[in-house]
């Protein structure tokens, strides 16, 4: 475990996954602390893929592999490459064992930043082979509801930089998507309201096409909690359906399940990512605390 701290935030984070286990601001903690009740994990990074593979298989050229749900990465042990008290870098590469399930070579760096009240994830995927690479990558922290009460309705709220005309794709079935059904954000006056049932019916609210580029999770009262700025390509919402939970996941993703029935190649997913031999994909997100 490695510790950031710069006299206004403290970050823990784990080599397991290069996961983030804690933010904290004083003695007030911000994420989630993986009770397996609920959700048993905190903030992992999805690699190689972002949600589901249909039947948990794809192809590449004809070939056929198993990858289970948001891939491997969040399960391996990371080295570490470089700490001081305010920046943490960690590095996982290829091995025989993960090209049996992704057989892309790849060197993934994952490092935290802090500076003021702000923490900067930053993710760089490397492709060191002769030949060229696909991959998704995304986002996964949960965040703790502000004065959580499991007693009464009311989570707080969520304000984004766009105040109407979001909309959404339906997950159906086997965590996969169907594209032909689209609804709209279930905004009023410019917010989504959180409370215990608002995701029962969705699941998962899934934007796509960067429709909002920051995320600010508001109290009851209305005061800022968090903010969340990114600029992938899809977003996903999602808090544990039916339960009650303590948490909420904001989780800007460069990736996206399957479509429910895809059997094609995995390079024609939606919203892939490609590396030529020795490029290199670098993008960042950023956690605020009010």
């Amino acid at each position: 475990m490695q510790t950031l701290e710069n006299g206004i935030l403290t970050v823990d984070v784990s080599e397991v996954g290069a996961e983030l286990q804690s933010i904290r601001k004083g003695t007030t903690e911000y994420l989630w602390h993986g009770d397996p009740a609920y959700w048993g994990r905190r903030s992992p990074v999805l690699f190689p893929i972002v949600g589901s593979v249909w039947e948990s298989r794809y192809r590449v050229a004809g070939n056929e592999y198993n990858l289970g749900q948001h891939g491997f990465a969040r399960d391996e042990e990371f080295a570490l490459v470089s700490a001081s008290d305010t920046e943490v870098r960690y590095r996982l590469e290829s091995t025989e064992e993960t090209l049996g399930r992704y057989p892309f070579p790849f060197v993934l760096e994952i490092a935290y930043r802090l500076q003021g009240n702000r923490l900067e994830v930053i993710w760089e995927v490397e492709n060191p082979a002769d030949a060229d690479m696909w991959f998704q990558i995304g986002a996964h922290p949960a965040f703790l509801y502000p004065d959580y009460d499991k007693m009464t309705k009311g989570r707080g709220f969520f304000t984004f930089d766009r105040k109407e005309g979001l909309e959404c794709v339906t997950l159906a079935d086997k965590g996969c998507v169907d594209v032909d059904r689209r609804y709209p954000l279930p905004m009023k006056d410019g917010i989504l309201k959180l409370d215990v049932d608002t995701f029962d019916a969705v699941n998962t609210f899934v934007l796509e096409n960067a429709q909002v580029s920051e995320t600010v999770m508001h109290r009851e009262d209305g005061t800022p909690w968090l903010k969340l700025r990114y600029d992938a390509p899809v977003l996903g919402l999602w808090s544990p359906p039916g339960m009650n939970a303590p948490f909420v996941c904001i989780e800007p993703w460069y990736g996206r399940c399957d479509r429910a029935g895809y059997e094609g190649e995995y390079k024609d997913k939606d919203w892939m990512n490609h590396l030529a031999p020795g490029e290199r994909f670098s993008k960042s997100y950023t956690i605020e605390i009010a």
